[in-house]
């Protein structure tokens, strides 16, 4: 899903066969180690369990695609996708049902009832924001704010008809101005009036134009807006406007009939453990269980009372209406 829902994969190529799989423990696809810091994740699972995982860089579409290709013999154990892959994984019949430790705490819409699939870590959808770029203006804490004159030429967004980011913003402020999947004329009117103030609209994750200050102000995802904060030279914040916005999850499965099922279960029941729920807040990702953090690490996000205006939606709902939202969206507003 990384790059058809969230816009934000690298591209990979397909990896029809995974050379170390004979000499590996347990094979996990789309669990890349320069993403979410899966890195940590995979020596953690090496260190507690003594399992080697290989590294493997699929996106969500090219995992999907491969558990089916090996439908009759699978390889992968366990897998990794974006939450409508994993929608869309079950209905396949290439997961299984299972329950890791923990499941009962992932708060209901983010996983599967029986298990099939289940949120690890998500993102939140909000403003990215470059305060140094803001000259006089103020900083916007409302979607609505981002319509006055003071933001001219200063607002991003991706672009909603391609980039699934892009979308899931307009999914964000349809349901904050009164919309809902089966309505998305306030999303259609607001980007209409948005457009008056001459918005940057571009295809793909646009982070550096943010750091270097061309976009001051992106509709984009909280771990980016952290990201920039805490590594990057500058001033950045992380708004969750006013009005209320969604969370995007990323999700697990256990892959149905898989050569160690065992293991499988061993490793996501680790992975949704305190111990390795922490571990995704290296990459500033919010934990899927309610799990106390350090303060360290959480006071380098927002209050979790900013946090309950995020809310989830229906994501199998949210993949069969976007391309009418699109085509809307070309239509009317573009």
């Amino acid at each position: 899903m990384r790059n058809v829902m969230l816009g934000l994969a690298t591209a990979g190529a397909l990896v029809a066969s995974l050379p170390a799989a004979q000499a590996a423990d347990a094979i996990c696809y789309n669990c890349p180690p320069q993403w979410a810091d899966w890195a940590s994740q995979l020596d953690a699972i090496k260190d507690n369990l003594g399992y080697e995982l290989p590294h493997d860089n699929k996106n969500s579409g090219q995992t999907l695609s491969q558990l089916l290709a090996e439908q009759g013999n699978p390889v992968a154990d366990i897998a990794y996708y974006g939450v409508t892959f994993g929608i869309k994984a079950k209905a396949e019949g290439v997961t299984a049902a299972y329950k890791p430790a923990g499941f009962e705490e992932i708060p209901e819409g983010l996983k599967d009832p029986e298990g099939h699939w289940f949120t690890t870590h998500f993102g939140t959808l909000g403003l990215f924001v470059n305060l140094d770029a803001l000259g006089d203006a103020p900083v916007p804490q409302c979607w609505a704010d981002l319509t006055k004159p003071e933001y001219d030429g200063m607002v991003g967004y991706l672009d909603p008809s391609s980039a699934f980011v892009g979308y899931a913003g307009a999914v964000a402020v349809n349901r904050a101005m009164g919309g809902d999947l089966d309505n998305f004329d306030p999303a259609i009117a607001y980007f209409q009036e948005l457009a008056e103030n001459d918005p940057i609209v571009p295809k793909q994750t646009s982070y550096a134009r943010v750091v270097s200050g061309e976009i001051p102000i992106l509709f984009d995802y909280d771990f980016n807006a952290y990201r920039a904060k805490y590594t990057e030279d500058g001033n950045f914040e992380f708004v969750l406007p006013c009005e209320g916005s969604v969370v995007v999850p990323y999700v697990m499965s256990l892959v149905n009939n898989g050569p160690n099922k065992e293991r499988g279960k061993e490793i996501l029941d680790f992975i949704m453990s305190d111990a390795g729920q922490q571990i995704w807040t290296n990459a500033f990702l919010k934990p899927a269980r309610p799990i106390e953090l350090p303060a360290e690490i959480s006071e380098k996000f927002l209050p979790d009372s900013e946090y309950a205006r995020a809310t989830p939606v229906d994501y199998a709902k949210m993949e069969q209406v976007q391309k009418g939202f699109g085509e809307r969206y070309l239509n009317e507003v573009r």
